[in-house]
């Protein structure tokens, strides 16, 4: 499984900074930077919805999940051995 943040994009659209984005969600600037760069563990929801009023978006418009191509493969030949 894997989640992809899609915070880049969103802030691309809204064109807000990283700077301007971090005070209005009152998050350190190297914070929000490993939420932008996907290299985030976790991200709490008082977080998130403080960025989705900054950005004025819905939760989906930043979180992403994406099949791991490891699980995709696996369940591909599960389901093949079904038939």
């Amino acid at each position: 499984m894997a989640i992809i943040i899609n915070l880049d994009v969103m802030m691309a659209k809204r064109k807000k900074g990283l700077t301007e984005l971090a005070g209005e969600v009152d998050i350190t600037l190297a914070n929000l930077s490993i939420l932008k760069n996907n290299k985030a563990k976790a991200v709490r929801l008082t977080t998130l919805d403080a960025i989705c009023k900054a950005l004025n978006c819905q939760p989906g418009d930043i979180l992403e999940y994406v099949e791991d191509e490891d699980e995709a493969s696996q369940k591909e030949s599960g389901d093949e051995k079904k038939q």
